[in-house]
């Protein structure tokens, strides 16, 4: 197994627990800053590329759908970025193909993944909660 150092994840600590950072490191305001600008260059292109809305959108719905699929804070970094790109790319085609405006199609394909998510994600989907809620239990 794997084992990640304090001094390796000092971002991903940041933007989980930034007091809990900041209480072990010590040097949680530089990583915070760095955050910050990171968040704030994402933006700001997304801005020009997609509108404000649609930027805001594209940068909280893949995380929040990739919370529906995985535990672990890897793999939903990982399947975040994989959604990201995919309705990226897919918002892409439809919109040249149908011709319409890019950002909302790409916010679309989004959408649709994360109402997909919530009826058939296996970590919080409704339908593997019911699953799991349905099981007959022992004591």
């Amino acid at each position: 197994m794997l084992r990640w150092r304090l001094s390796t994840v000092p971002l991903l600590l940041e933007s989980i627990d930034p007091l809990f950072l900041k209480a072990v490191n010590g040097k949680g305001g530089l990583w915070h800053l760095i955050f910050l600008v990171l968040v704030v260059m994402n933006l700001v292109s997304g801005f020009q590329a997609l509108g404000t809305l649609m930027a805001v959108g594209l940068m909280m719905i893949p995380a929040i759908t990739a919370r529906l699929w995985v535990r672990g804070m890897g793999g939903q970094i990982l399947l975040a970025v994989l959604f990201a790109l995919l309705c990226g790319l897919f918002g892409l085609l439809f919109s040249y193909h149908v011709e319409i405006p890019s950002g909302p199609s790409i916010i679309l394909f989004c959408g649709g993944w994360y109402a997909f998510s919530v009826l058939f994600g296996s970590e919080g989907g409704l339908l593997a909660k019911w699953l799991r809620g349905s099981r007959h239990k022992t004591f």
